[in-house]
């Protein structure tokens, strides 16, 4: 699959890309043509996207990082000013998501995730904003999901919090940058097979899964990560202050059990 969205001579950093969802939006995104820092706490993971991207003749760098710090942050935007000269895409997607119910959550770990998650978000933009105000525009890209914003699930009410945090962050922001000629838009995965999925739910839970999804299938990196490319072409240039559902159609069954209950009376499985 390809999207014809040409970003000849466009520099984008993208967080928590050395794995998962953020190695597919960094490929998708050198593969447009767009020169890519790789920003990642696991120099390892980070360098072989970075050698996939160069090896298949785009271009990227890689910036170690925990975006869980602001210093860290302000590194990572300068580092890629120094190499590039440039920033005209900035995509937070980085997020950690460890589960503690809500009576048992620790307070470092409340920290830890709406640092990484959401705080970073705010840091990455402030950070940006010198350089697309330079430049004349640029695009926020953070990736959300639909635990927090949509539906919600057990355990995770750091994670959610930080995801429904970075939604109105979005808007907000969005009001602020709208004249400057800088967007700023999310985009809520559902469920994405990656590492992390293969490590939570073993084949047949996975298999479970998918059959409870309108689309039969557990989606893609890629799936996002089209997404973010649309959102940061000259097309989507009167976009700004929205979140995008890309999830399969799964937030929308009142209830699952009767959705699979349908398609099995259809002789769909």
């Amino acid at each position: 699959m390809t999207m014809h969205v040409n970003l000849d001579g466009r520099v984008a950093i993208v967080t928590g890309s050395g794995q998962g969802i953020g190695e597919g939006i960094a490929k998708v995104f050198a593969q447009s043509g767009a020169k890519v820092v790789v920003a990642t706490r696991t120099a390892e993971n980070g360098q072989q996207t970075v050698d996939d991207i160069n090896s298949a003749g785009g271009q990227a760098m890689l910036v170690q990082c925990d975006v869980g710090q602001r210093s860290e942050i302000e590194k990572l935007v300068a580092a890629t000013i120094k190499h590039w000269g440039r920033l005209d895409i900035a995509i937070h997607n980085a997020a950690i998501f460890p589960m503690h119910s809500v009576a048992d959550m620790p307070d470092d770990v409340l920290d830890q995730t709406l640092a990484v998650n959401m705080k970073a978000g705010f840091w990455l933009t402030q950070e940006s904003l010198p350089h697309f105000r330079k430049q004349g525009g640029g695009r926020i890209i953070l990736t959300s999901s639909v635990t927090g914003p949509t539906v919600a699930m057990p355990g995770t009410s750091n994670y959610a919090a930080s995801k429904g945090g970075m939604n109105a962050f979005i808007r907000t922001a969005a009001l602020e940058l709208a004249r400057e000629n800088i967007t700023i838009n999310g985009v809520e995965p559902g469920y994405i097979m990656t590492q992390a999925m293969g490590i939570l739910a073993d084949e047949d839970e996975l298999k479970e899964m998918a059959s409870l999804i309108p689309k039969g299938e557990i989606g893609k990196p890629e799936d996002i990560a089209y997404t973010m490319l649309f959102l940061a072409s000259d097309e989507a240039s009167y976009i700004t202050g929205q979140t995008i559902i890309v999830d399969g159609g799964s937030t929308l069954p009142e209830s699952p059990v009767v959705l699979r209950v349908f398609y099995e009376e259809q002789g769909q499985h």
